[in-house]
C-alpha cells in the first residue's frame, strides 16, 4: 500500500480517514469546529453525503444506513449532540450492523457556541466508547479503529474533537485510497435487536452492560495509548490537544497519551501511575479523567493546576505549573506571546456592509424592546398612559448571524437560547401574559432545522405571535451550506426546493408575507401590521447574503453640506460607515453600494446619495 505526506487538517484527516476506512452514508448538520467534515465528504465519490435538516436527522439517517449493514458517519458540533441525544442513546440499546462512528466536536472557549460543554459526559451517560485523537495523524488513523470497534462491540462509537484538533493543520502519512471495499446494503429483519418495545429493550441493557465491560479491557491493549517514560518525577496523563499542550510546557517529563478516553485503561493507568513520583492529569473543561482515577485510588494533581472554564494553551498551562511549583520559572518566548496579544486591537461583532438582516434588526431596535413597568393600581391616568408608551416589543432571537444584533449599535435582542428555540420562548411569554407585543426572529436554515415544531405548535394551541423568517437563501454562518430551502445538495448540485412560504402555509398560518429585505420602510409597517392581529403571522424577509452573492450596485457618496452631524446613520451598525472626526465616511471597499441603501433610507437629511461614477 503506498503511503503519501499530505498537510491535513483534523477534519480533513477525519474525512480522508472515514472514507478510506469504506464509510458508505455520512451525514450532518453544518456547526463550527465540524462543518468541514462533511464538506470534505462531499467531494469524494463513491458515497452519499447530506446535509441534514438537523443532528436529529442526521444521527436517524446514518443509524438506518447502519442497520442496512454499511458503515456511517454523522458529524456535528457539541450542541449538535443535545439535539441528537435522543436517536444517539437509542443506538446505544439497538446497537449496530455496519460501522456507525459520530463525530462530535467540542468547542473549549466558545469560539462560535452558546457553551463550553464537555460532550466526554455523554459516552458515559449512554455507555458507549470515545475515542480522542491529539493531531491530524491520529484523526486518520484512529478512523479505521472506530468503524472496526464499532462492529466487533455492536456498539455506536462517540469520536470526540475540539476547535484546535479540527481546524490546525498538521502533516499525515495516509493510504492511497485504491483499495477501498465498501459493504454491500441488506437488511435482516431482528425485531428483537432493532425495534425497541419494552419486551425487547429490557434485555438489551444487560447486554450494554456486558458490552462496556468488554470494552474495558480491549482499551488496556488498544495500540494508540502510549506509555512515554521521561523524568519520573512528573507523570502526565493527557489526551487531544491537553496532550500537546502539556508535551509543550513540561518538555522532561513521563507522559500517558490516552486516546481511548472512555472506558479508561485502568490497568494501564495503575501502571503509569507506579512509575513516576506524582500524577498529574491535564484535560481541557470538566475533571472527567480525573474524577475516574481518583474514584481508583490514584491521588492525582488536576483541576488545581487546570482550568475548569475555557480554552487550555500552553501559556496558561506554564503560567499555572509555575505558580504550583511544577517548573521553575517563566520562559522569555511566552511573555513576548503576551506582549503581542495584548497589541491585538479589539474589534467588535458586527453585522457584514450590506447584510439583510441589518434593516429588519434596525426596525426592530426602531419599534423599541423597553421593559414594562410594574403595574401600579394606584398610579395616576398620566402616569399609566407614560407607560403603555414604554410598552415595546420583545424580540426572542435564534442562533445565526442574526443573532449579532444584540450588540450595540443595534441591540435588537432580548433573547438566545439555543437552535430553533426562538419561537417557542415567544410563545411561552405570549401565553404566561406578557403583555408586550412579542416578535420571534429566526434564520431559513434554523427555520428548517427545529423551527418548524414550534411554529406548529403556536397554530395548534392558539398562539398570536409574529415570526420573522430571515431568509438569506444560505446557511451564512457556518460557511454557506445548503439547506432544503436552497435547492443546492451537499455536493453543490440542484435539487428540489422547499418553498419556505408554501412550508409555512402548511402549518396552518394565514397571515404570510413575503418583503424585501432592504426595504426598511415596508418590513417596518409590516411588523408594526402584523403584531397588531389576533392570530399567528409569519414574515419572510428575503435578501441575498453579500458574502455569497458578491455582487455590488452603484457606489454610495456622503454630501457633506447636507449632513447635519446627528450620526443616525452609525445605528444601522453597518462597518463601512464610520466617524472620522465629526464627518461621515464611506469605505467603498466594503460597501455594496445600492444594493443595500439602509444608510440612504434612514438619513432624514438625504445626505447619503447614489454616483453615477
Amino acid at each position: 500500500m503506498a503511503i503519501t505526506k499530505r498537510l491535513l487538517s483534523g477534519n480533513e484527516a477525519m474525512a480522508l480517514g472515514a472514507y478510506h476506512a469504506g464509510v458508505s452514508v455520512a451525514t450532518a448538520y453544518p456547526g463550527t469546529p465540524s462543518t468541514e467534515i462533511l464538506e470534505n465528504l462531499a467531494k469524494m465519490e463513491g458515497i452519499y453525503v447530506e446535509w441534514s435538516t438537523n443532528e436529529k436527522v442526521a444521527m436517524e439517517v446514518a443509524l438506518g444506513a447502519s442497520y442496512a449493514g454499511v458503515r456511517a458517519l454523522v458529524s456535528m458540533k457539541h450542541v449538535g449532540l443535545n439535539v441528537a441525544a435522543d436517536p444517539f442513546f437509542a443506538a446505544s440499546v439497538t446497537g449496530v450492523r455496519g460501522g456507525l462512528v459520530v463525530i462530535c466536536c467540542d468547542d473549549p472557549g466558545m469560539h462560535s457556541s452558546q457553551n463550553e460543554q464537555d460532550n466526554r459526559h455523554y459516552a458515559r451517560f449512554a455507555k458507549v466508547p470515545i475515542l480522542e485523537p491529539s493531531d491530524s495523524q491520529e484523526a486518520y488513523n484512529i478512523m479505521e479503529w472506530a468503524f472496526k470497534m464499532s462492529e466487533e462491540f455492536d456498539t455506536p462509537v462517540l469520536f470526540r474533537s475540539t476547535t484546535r484538533i479540527s481546524h490546525c493543520k498538521t502533516v499525515a502519512n495516509v493510504k492511497e485510497a485504491a483499495d477501498i471495499k465498501r459493504k454491500q446494503p441488506r437488511f435482516i429483519r431482528d425485531p428483537y435487536k432493532f425495534v425497541m418495545v419494552p419486551s425487547n429493550a429490557r434485555p438489551r441493557h444487560p447486554l450494554m452492560e456486558e458490552r462496556i465491560q468488554k470494552l474495558s479491557s480491549y482499551m488496556e491493549a488498544f495500540p494508540l495509548n502510549e506509555m512515554i517514560l521521561g523524568d519520573r518525577s512528573i507523570g502526565i496523563i493527557s489526551a487531544g490537544a491537553a496532550y500537546q499542550y502539556a508535551r509543550e510546557v513540561f518538555h522532561n517529563a513521563s507522559f500517558l497519551k490516552l486516546v481511548t478516553t472512555y472506558p479508561l485503561p485502568k490497568k494501564l493507568i495503575k501502571r503509569f501511575a507506579s512509575e513516576v513520583a506524582r500524577v498529574v492529569v491535564i484535560e481541557e473543561l470538566d475533571p472527567f479523567l480525573e474524577d475516574i482515577i481518583k474514584i481508583m485510588g490514584i491521588q492525582v494533581i488536576g483541576k488545581e493546576l487546570v482550568p475548569i472554564v475555557g480554552e487550555l494553551n500552553p501559556q496558561i498551562l506554564e503560567e499555572r505549573a509555575i505558580n504550583a511549583g511544577l517548573l521553575p520559572q517563566p520562559q522569555q518566548m511566552s511573555q513576548s506571546t503576551k506582549k503581542v496579544e495584548r497589541a491585538l486591537p479589539l474589534r467588535p461583532p458586527l453585522l457584514c456592509p450590506g447584510c439583510p438582516h441589518a434593516a429588519t434588526s434596525y426596525a426592530l431596535r426602531r419599534l423599541g424592546f423597553y421593559h414594562v413597568e410594574p403595574h401600579d393600581e394606584q398610579a395616576s391616568e398620566k402616569r399609566a398612559m407614560a407607560r403603555q408608551k414604554r410598552q415595546g416589543i420583545i424580540v426572542t432571537s435564534d442562533i445565526g448571524c442574526y443573532t449579532l444584533a444584540v450588540y450595540p449599535p443595534l441591540l435588537a435582542l432580548d433573547t438566545c437560547a439555543c437552535m430553533g428555540a426562538s419561537i417557542g420562548q415567544a410563545h411561552g411569554l405570549e401565553k404566561a401574559g406578557v403583555t408586550n407585543k412579542i416578535v420571534s426572529v429566526i434564520g431559513d436554515s434554523t427555520f428548517l432545522h427545529s423551527g418548524i415544531t414550534s411554529l406548529v405548535d403556536v397554530v395548534y394551541n392558539k398562539g398570536h405571535g409574529t415570526v420573522i423568517i430571515l431568509d438569506n437563501n444560505t446557511t451564512a454562518m457556518t460557511g454557506h451550506q445548503g439547506h432544503p430551502g436552497t435547492g443546492i445538495s451537499a455536493r453543490g448540485e440542484e435539487t428540489r426546493k422547499v418553498i419556505m412560504e408554501d412550508l409555512v402555509r402548511g402549518t396552518g398560518v394565514r397571515d404570510v408575507s413575503v418583503v424585501n429585505a432592504f426595504d426598511l420602510p415596508l418590513i417596518e409597517a409590516t411588523i408594526k401590521r402584523c403584531v397588531e392581529t389576533d392570530e399567528p403571522s409569519v414574515i419572510i424577509v428575503r435578501g441575498p447574503c453579500p458574502l455569497r452573492v458578491r455582487m455590488k450596485g452603484k457606489p454610495l457618496v456622503v454630501d457633506l453640506e447636507q449632513c447635519d452631524k446627528c450620526f443616525n446613520c452609525l445605528r444601522v451598525g453597518c462597518a463601512a460607515i464610520t466617524k472620522d472626526g465629526d464627518k461621515i465616511t464611506i469605505d467603498t471597499a466594503l460597501c455594496v453600494g445600492d444594493r443595500c441603501s439602509l444608510c440612504l433610507q434612514v438619513c432624514h437629511r438625504q445626505a447619503f446619495k447614489v454616483s453615477e461614477r
